[in-house]
């Protein structure tokens, strides 16, 4: 039976090590009890979930909509409220989250709901109250959401999940000094204070070429596609490439007319780069392996490497992409996490639900131990990092995240590690 994950940073001297103490405890009383990312992979970009492998979702299917570029001042913004105590006098965290909103969007914010409650009942003796706004997927309505749970007392806010709710949002709880925990993957909207927990294309790109560095690569091309997607992940891969010294040979971006004449010009180079980045999935995976066919580029000869846009059946089927390598998150403690879900639900959670568990356990122990003045940058932003449900992370001052990822391999139709995520940062 599996049981539920015991959080722990490490640096036993550190003030996160002794809060989160009172986590590993309730695991160890509670006992036993009893891929669906958003979005296939981790994107700056919010795509709905479907069911019941949403990781097969392809980078071109994100809501192109939901980034933004300036975060402008939201208007309304309220002076922080004096605290409300719930019925209880327990501390209230507020979760943000669609759950009105159209299709598969609002499944996803009634995923993430059951997820905080599953927590909150998996925490033996939880310190917490939930308070559950709706925002509607939207903007707007994330701005109504945010201002309704400052007057209701809450101490912290675990939301929203799409990029616009939280440019919308985030600064109004920012200026009430309350620490906002976002699901959005858009590094753009991250901000200290407002912190961004969620799976993030950039650790697929760091982790890929730290291991590439390793194993001997020194020169890479990349078929991006012409997407947000795309340029988070352009972006990440020129600044991780410069800090390992591994030379940039050619960079083609592509949409679905122009695939074959840009692999074309990257099979023109061939011989120059022993490396090829291709962070595709599913959706556009077997016009990419015709087109790099046609310009003569033989995963044979060169390391084929991706994001966790692999992590995809129709990916990993892919003969000509076998042996390729791929970053993601470890998968195990999901496994467990899924299968308590569905026992307590009847349904398979998104992927991303163990992103909420994780920040409903997060709060529980930080309450436990320091009450409602916890939830401070210094006591979220701990660099030694805390496990969760899917291994060790850390929450970074600028609001983004570091993840310990997991290296895969492409063998026959399989996903097969390779190298163990990092034990410490």
């Amino acid at each position: 039976m599996p049981s539920i994950p015991s959080y722990h940073s490490f640096g036993s001297m550190k003030l996160f090590s002794r809060i989160l103490c009172a986590v590993i405890l309730a695991a160890a009383l509670a006992g036993c009890v009893g891929s669906n990312r958003i979005g296939g992979a981790s994107r700056p970009v919010e795509a709905v979930p479907t069911f019941p492998d949403p990781s097969a979702a392809a980078p071109g299917t994100t809501n192109q909509n939901d980034i933004v570029t300036d975060i402008a001042p939201a208007d309304g913004i309220v002076a922080e409220p004096l605290p409300v105590p719930s019925a209880s006098g327990r501390t209230k965290i507020a979760l943000i989250l669609p759950l009105s909103a159209a299709g598969t969007t609002g499944v996803a914010g009634l995923s993430l709901k059951n997820a905080a409650e599953m927590a909150t009942a998996e925490y033996k003796g939880a310190t917490v109250d939930l308070i559950f706004k709706d925002d509607k997927g939207t903007p707007e309505g994330a701005r109504i959401a945010v201002k309704e749970a400052l007057a209701e007392g809450a101490s912290a806010m675990i939301g929203p999940l799409l990029a616009t709710s939280v440019q919308a949002a985030g600064p109004i709880a920012k200026a009430a000094g309350k620490p906002m925990l976002a699901l959005s993957t858009d590094a753009g909207v991250a901000a200290p204070g407002v912190y961004l927990i969620s799976f993030m294309p950039q650790g697929d790109v760091e982790r890929a070429l730290d291991y590439a560095a390793a194993q001997g690569k020194k020169a890479i091309a990349a078929l991006i596609p012409e997407t947000v997607y795309g340029s988070a992940v352009n972006a990440a891969l020129q600044n991780a490439a410069a800090r390992r010294a591994m030379k940039i040979i050619a960079i083609e971006r592509y949409t679905a007319e122009t695939l074959s004449a840009a692999a074309k010009r990257v099979g023109g180079v061939a011989g120059q780069f022993d490396t090829l980045f291709v962070p595709e999935n599913g959706d556009g995976i077997a016009a990419m392996a015709q087109a790099l066919l046609k310009a003569g580029i033989d995963g044979k000869k060169v390391q084929l490497i991706g994001t966790s846009a692999w992590d995809d059946p129709r990916v990993l089927a892919q003969s000509s992409f076998n042996n390729g390598w791929f970053a993601m998150p470890d998968k195990t403690g999901f496994a467990g996490f899924s299968a308590r879900y569905q026992a307590r639900f009847g349904a398979e959670p998104v992927r991303i639900a163990t992103l909420v568990y994780d920040a409903v356990f997060l709060a529980n122990a930080l309450n436990a131990r320091l009450g409602p003045s916890a939830f401070t940058e210094e006591n979220l932003t701990i660099s030694d990092g805390v496990i969760g449900t899917d291994g060790l992370f850390r929450l970074l001052k600028d609001g983004t995240n570091q993840r310990a990822l997991a290296m895969m391999k492409v063998e026959k139709g399989n996903a097969v590690r390779i190298d163990a995520p990092p034990k410490t940062f």
